[in-house]
């Protein structure tokens, strides 16, 4: 398979103006194709294709103002174009929205080299227009007898550089093992294992916090456009980027130690987007960073052959009792832990945790079941925010309003789940 392999390199005062220089030209190519063929449509209703773009950027560089285009490598220009009619390409399967125009401020600033414009030497990397190789700080080997096929530069909010290798790699298979686990995201605790074992919230932006606001009050007060403005920005960029990588790193080390020790993780399908509309646990959430927790899990189980169950995010592993069965009427956020009535004691997270895991293995067991239905609150009686499925209690006495008790009158239905393999 194909992966990619990032490193910081320190670049010279000529190499680091080259590379300011391709970025530059290539965020310009870019918009210059994209105004190109959103006018070509708009006022023709005619299509470009890459080869016509590519045709542009020949014409362009015989202009008198666009010459200095020729003073950098053509490749990252191509493959500008080329990324341009992916995003067309996305756009057109529904997969994406149209393409927007680069910002030179917001836009991430990179380049990126094929095979024709770089030279890979006895692990030196040199690119086209320049005459030293790149000083790159080698944190870990390539794959041994690995050659790059293609190299993207970049440089980050807190100018640092890095430089992605594409290489070829062959990653062996974990061995195999039995063990199996439900994992259950919260705040107090970043995650809770079905095991009873719970993860700390390091709370990486909390802990910065006090830095990051002295830090965008000093910003707050410098003139725009001038020189002090821009160290001030550099500087809250740094906290920034601490804080993701202390982030990224936590995760990084978690997901890794939970793919090699088990063989199947069971996770829940959250809604973050929606939850970051809450305005009180927005910087909360953020900061745990519950997708890129799963991100990572997809791929690395794909790696290592390992199991990854996504379970219904409507299925109600929080009020379900893990011992008997018995769906709790109401638990609010504050409850920590409460008592179902069978007389078993539940640790709140701990409890959906292991909820999750049973529900996960009852999918890999039957099969993945249909999304449960949601009826209005006018015919059910319940708010339309969230509805249990009704396979989770199919069977069980759940109270009624009349203190008897009553079995659903739907077919059973499991959670919706995406096995990844």
């Amino acid at each position: 398979m194909k992966r990619a392999f990032k490193y910081r390199f320190h670049p010279t005062p000529g190499q680091a103006a080259e590379l300011a220089r391709t970025f530059g030209c290539v965020r310009l190519v870019y918009n210059m194709a994209l105004a190109a063929r959103s006018e070509a449509w708009t006022q023709h209703r005619q299509r470009i294709t890459y080869n016509a773009t590519s045709a542009m950027l020949t014409a362009w560089k015989k202009t008198d103002d666009l010459a200095f285009l020729g003073e950098v490598s053509s490749v990252p220009l191509q493959q500008a174009l080329r990324h341009l009619q992916t995003a067309f390409t996305n756009f057109f399967a529904r997969r994406a929205r149209y393409p927007t125009f680069k910002s030179r401020k917001r836009s991430r600033r990179s380049a990126e080299y094929t095979a024709s414009a770089f030279r890979w030497r006895d692990g030196r990397l040199t690119l086209a227009k320049m005459s030293d190789p790149l000083d790159i700080v080698w944190s870990r080997p390539l794959p041994e007898g690995a050659a790059p096929s293609t190299v993207t530069v970049s440089q980050d909010p807190a100018g640092r550089w890095f430089v992605s290798l594409l290489c070829d790699d062959r990653i062996e298979p974990a061995p195999a093992t039995t063990a199996v686990v439900g994992v259950d995201a919260g705040l107090d605790s970043l995650f809770t294992l079905s095991t009873g074992e719970k993860i700390p919230n390091p709370k990486h932006e909390r802990r910065d916090r006090d830095r990051l606001a002295r830090a965008q009050r000093n910003l707050a007060r410098k003139a725009r456009g001038s020189a002090n403005r821009a160290k001030a920005r550099l500087a809250v960029a740094r906290v920034h980027a601490r804080i993701a990588d202390r982030r990224r790193d936590h995760l990084h080390k978690l997901t890794t130690r939970l793919v090699r020790e088990t063989q199947t993780i069971v996770i829940e399908d959250l809604t973050v987007r929606t939850m970051m509309a809450n305005h009180r646990l927005a910087r909360a959430v953020s900061d745990a960073a519950w997708r890129q927790f799963r991100t990572m899990l997809e791929y690395k189980t794909r790696w290592y052959g390992r199991d990854l169950v996504v379970v219904d995010r409507w299925f109600p592993s929080t009020r379900l009792c893990s011992a008997c069965g018995v769906l709790a009427e109401h638990l609010p956020l504050a409850v920590r832990s409460w008592t179902c009535r069978c007389g078993q004691a539940h640790d709140r997270d701990v409890n959906a945790a292991r909820n999750i895991l049973a529900e996960g293995l009852s999918v890999i067991a039957c099969g993945g079941g249909v999304r449960p239905h949601r009826e209005s609150s006018s015919r059910t009686g319940r708010s339309s925010v969230k509805q249990e499925p009704p396979g989770a209690t199919q069977g069980i006495p759940v109270p009624s309003g009349r203190g008897g008790s009553q079995r659903p009158s739907q077919p059973p239905s499991t959670g919706r789940t995406i096995p990844l393999t």
